[in-house]
């Protein structure tokens, strides 16, 4: 499989240069390019992975849940730019629905039964439902009138650095809490890059992701027309997915190896944060470009709010199981066909 995901990794000059050079139609130009962006994910993860044999377990995971949502970061920054502001909001809600229901409910149905880290699980969807209610601050405005006022846009800057400071205070004490957790100092059995060689070619994915990512985006709107489907919904189930490969074929994986408790970490973790430090990281970097308000529709919020809630309440005694990674996977196929119908409306 690695071998194939090594060979795959030509699609992303591939993507560009069709893109750049040739007349290839805006369809073939889209499934190119999220099919490009799934390898670059998996690379973007797989260097993390060997950047934190050399930092240690709390930095390297730190620095994988980091660069693992670099290619959302990088499609929310280019849509800012065109303009695309519901497919920014879009794609990002549909992240965090995605790593909460989908993720974590592929991670269940490959992993069986299991013990959670309940406290690390109890954190990750309080952080999440924090931000929902966060985010009705300059939502519930924007459900009258124009929801990309610059008055709703002014007032998604405190809400954001709101999210980002609470995020530096959960990831500090997370850190330090794990930090006591893995005091073992046992051999790895993973041939691990040099530190210089992970840090090189994490950089080297991210730059090519950035390329490739410019190239769906601007292919985005004329694939969902062609097609007969809302930007919303393209933004909110097939970019969020694609952006999110990293994290749902790492946590899968290490289910199947047996490590159910590390994929279900990694899906909420990964949910957690785009909810309060991505999200928020878009809002502000995007005053650099065009001023972003995060002015989600009722329909967003009311997916993210109910996806917490129903993964919180399958998961509160600490256990896993594949029955309740079925009702995910269920309830994540509801909320898609939710978007399909409710669409740009």
């Amino acid at each position: 499989m690695r071998k194939v995901l090594y060979a795959l990794l030509a699609l992303g000059p591939v993507a560009v240069l069709v893109d750049r050079f040739t007349d290839t139609g805006e369809i073939a130009l889209f499934v190119l390019a999220a099919a490009a962006l799934i390898p670059l994910a998996w690379l973007i993860g797989e260097a993390t992975e060997h950047a934190a044999h050399h930092t240690g377990p709390g930095i390297g995971g730190f620095l994988n849940a980091t660069f693992g949502n670099a290619p959302e970061l990088i499609i929310a920054l280019l849509a800012v730019d065109q303009g695309l502001t519901e497919v920014v909001r879009g794609s990002l809600t549909g992240s965090v629905i995605g790593n909460l229901l989908l993720v974590l409910g592929f991670s269940l149905v490959f992993g069986g039964r299991g013990r959670l880290d309940r406290e690390s699980s109890l954190t990750s969807f309080a952080l999440v439902a924090i931000a929902v209610l966060v985010f009705l601050v300059p939502a519930v405005p924007g459900w009258d009138g124009d929801p990309d006022r610059r008055s709703l846009a002014d007032l998604s800057v405190p809400v954001s650095i709101a999210l980002l400071l609470v995020y530096v205070a959960v990831t500090w004490y997370a850190l330090r809490r794990h930090h006591r957790l893995h005091t073992s100092d046992e051999a790895s059995t993973m041939r691990a890059w040099s530190l210089p060689v992970s840090l090189a070619v994490l950089g080297a994915a991210t730059v090519v992701t950035g390329f490739v990512a410019e190239t769906l985006v601007h292919s985005l709107e004329v694939f969902a027309d062609e097609l007969g489907l809302t930007e919303f919904f393209v933004a909110a189930v097939i970019v969020a997915i694609v952006g999110n490969a990293a994290e749902h074929g790492g946590a899968v994986v290490v289910a199947y190896g047996g490590n159910i408790k590390l994929a279900a970490e990694i899906a909420l973790a990964s949910s957690a944060q785009v909810a309060v430090f991505l999200i928020p990281a878009v809002a502000l970097l995007s005053w650099a470009i065009d001023p972003l308000a995060l002015s989600f529709r009722v329909v967003e919020l009311a997916a993210v709010g109910g996806s917490v809630v129903f993964a919180a309440v399958l998961l509160s005694g600490g256990h896993s199981s594949r029955l309740r990674g079925v009702l995910l996977i269920a309830a994540y196929v509801a909320v898609a066909v939710a978007f399909f119908f409710v669409g740009d409306r």
